[in-house]
């Protein structure tokens, strides 16, 4: 039996998410399969960004974090949801870094640099990072997950590919959004001490 330092899980996270990936199983072949999807959905990260903000325009409880200037926006900040529109230059930035988190998912390397970039997307939504006025409840963000996985499933399998690319595929974005999806909530869910 493998001995896990669960105290070190919680304050250092290249040992936490290198725990992670030997425990879901995420690899090399993973990664070859994220990366070799990258040709068949880059043409599709616009559509899939529009899908995310329509399903986050949708809701009040959701829309209403894009309220507040979003770090990193120079531009003119709306004063309520009703003013928000899907066409406001702050919602364009947003959708920009959107396009980028998810090509960076299929083409860039899962090293150290990425980790603090997974991390830092779990951090930014909070007031630990970004704009202190920024706190997006681990409920929406948990929601968001959600959809995007089942976006990215339906993108996958509306590709065209052989059945065991299709499979490997699916599999390894599913252990990314994993992995993915804990480091957000680590960043919501306090640190506890582990047990002796």
């Amino acid at each position: 039996m493998k001995q896990i330092d669960e105290a070190r899980l919680e304050s250092d996270l290249a040992y936490r998410f290198g725990y992670l990936l030997e425990f879901v199983g995420f690899g090399g072949e993973d990664i070859e399969a994220i990366h070799g999807a990258a040709g068949a959905l880059a043409p599709l990260v616009p559509s899939l960004v529009d899908a995310v903000y329509d399903k986050l325009h949708g809701y009040d409880a959701t829309w209403r974090h894009f309220v507040p200037r979003q770090h990193g926006y120079e531009g003119d900040v709306p004063t309520s949801v009703e003013e928000l529109s899907m066409d406001h230059e702050q919602i364009q930035f947003r959708k920009q870094h959107l396009a980028r988190y998810l090509e960076s998912l299929v083409t860039k390397p899962y090293d150290e640099k990425m980790l603090m970039y997974l991390d830092m997307v779990g951090k930014i939504h909070t007031p630990a990072a970004g704009s202190k006025n920024l706190d997006v409840p681990l409920v929406q963000m948990n929601a968001l997950m959600g959809f995007v996985a089942d976006a990215l499933i339906a993108t996958i399998t509306g590709l065209g590919l052989d059945r065991e690319t299709e499979v490997k595929t699916l599999r390894a974005f599913n252990k990314l959004l994993w992995l993915q999806n804990d480091l957000i909530n680590k960043h919501y869910v306090p640190a506890r001490e582990a047990v002796a």
